[in-house]
């Protein structure tokens, strides 16, 4: 029988890699479309924040792996800060 902590283990979370931030108003957010291009507050060659609810637990560098992208993990936060990012 598997234990609480296995079960735990085995959920699956969502994780998002965060590109980089930008504030816009309504009106310009509604007024975007295909072919748009939003600049965002990083250079193109910063690093990425991989979060989870949220929170960042870890950064790293955009890779093409085949056809689609990833990212190279650079650097983790410790155990609790990830397991901290879970709880909320």
């Amino acid at each position: 029988m598997p234990t609480e902590v296995d079960t735990i283990l085995k959920l699956s979370v969502p994780v998002i890699v965060q590109i980089g931030n930008q504030t816009a108003s309504l009106q310009s957010v509604l007024a975007l479309g295909p072919g748009a291009i939003l600049e965002l507050n990083k250079p193109a060659d910063a690093a990425l924040e991989l979060l989870i609810n949220n929170k960042p637990v870890a950064t790293g560098y955009a890779v093409k792996v085949g056809e689609n992208f990833g990212i190279r993990i650079e650097s983790v936060g410790t155990a609790k800060e990830r397991v901290e990012a879970l709880g909320e």
